[in-house]
């Protein structure tokens, strides 16, 4: 099995804290929006439910990849190695995957607020993009 270097882990880090900031922006606009909206449908909670819980995992990752990013970077105080940012990885993998489902859930069910045949389009495409993400994660390992 291969181990990913502290280094790589750094250039890793640093791209998801880029990411999931912007993410987080999304779903929290998206669920800022969605508070003023005065609603009863039951999707439109559902959809709010789910940005935030998108926009709550993305913040999460952006501080375990901080924290991974400050520890491996050149200078840092203390000896270091991959036991050690074992906890903030778990964590920030698990809800990085966990936003980009609550995202994509966001996506396949906001066309059900208008219509039946917008829902359908954007459950499609809501799912399609899931697959396509998840698809070139796994290609990634």
């Amino acid at each position: 099995m291969n181990v990913i270097t502290l280094e790589y882990w750094n250039a890793l880090a640093n791209q998801l804290i880029v990411i999931c900031s912007l993410l987080s922006g999304f779903s929290i606009a998206v669920t800022a929006n969605l508070l003023v909206y005065n609603s009863k449908n039951k999707v439109a909670i559902v959809i709010l439910k789910a940005a935030t819980i998108a926009a709550g995992c993305f913040l999460v990752t952006v501080f375990a990849m901080t924290q991974i990013s400050m520890m491996t970077t050149a200078g840092y105080p203390g000896t270091i190695d991959n036991s050690d940012i074992f906890l903030p990885k778990t964590i920030g993998v698990f809800t990085f995957l966990t936003g980009i489902l609550s995202l994509s859930t966001v996506i396949a069910l906001s066309g059900w607020t208008k219509s039946k045949s917008t829902g359908i389009f954007t459950t499609i495409v809501g799912i399609l993009t899931l697959l396509l993400i998840l698809s070139t994660l796994v290609h990634v390992n």
